[in-house]
C-alpha cells in the first residue's frame, strides 16, 4: 500500500519552519546533525560558533520540530543533552501556501492590545 502524503502544515507550524530554516546559522547546524547526531560542545567547535548562540539555535530548531534533545548520562556521570534531526518533509506549492495561510493566527489584535496595556502600566 502506498505511503500516505503528509498533512498540510498550518500556517503557524510553517511560519515556524521556515523562519528557523530562514538563518543561515541554523542552517549550518541542521546539516552537521544530519551528518551524526551531536551534543552541545562537539557542535558548537565542529561549527565554530558559541555554546550560547548555539544552545539558542538549538532551542529554536527544537521548537519548530526540526531537532530533538535528548537528555543521556556520560560515563564520568555526567548529563549531556544529544541533538539529533528529526525526519522532517515539506513540500511547498502555491495551493499548500493558501491552505496554511488561510489557519494562520490572528495576533495583530492581541500584539495592539499587549502593547497599549503595557504602554498604560508604563504611566
Amino acid at each position: 500500500m502506498p505511503e500516505a502524503p503528509p498533512p498540510a502544515p498550518t500556517g503557524d507550524e510553517l511560519l515556524k519552519v521556515l523562519s528557523a530554516l530562514g538563518n543561515p546559522h541554523r542552517m549550518r547546524i541542521v546539516a552537521a546533525l544530519t551528518e551524526s547526531r551531536n551534543y552541545v560542545s562537539a557542535l558548537a567547535r565542529l561549527i565554530g560558533m558559541g555554546r550560547p548562540l548555539l544552545h539558542m539555535h538549538l532551542q529554536r530548531l527544537e521548537a519548530a520540530g526540526l531537532v530533538a534533545g535528548t537528555l543521556e548520562v556520560a560515563e564520568d556521570g555526567k548529563t549531556v543533552k544529544y541533538y539529533d534531526v528529526t525526519p522532517f518533509f515539506y513540500q511547498l506549492t502555491p495551493r499548500v501556501i493558501a491552505r496554511a495561510a488561510a489557519t494562520i493566527t490572528d495576533t495583530t489584535e492581541t500584539d495592539r492590545t499587549a502593547g497599549r496595556s503595557a504602554k498604560e502600566e508604563a504611566k
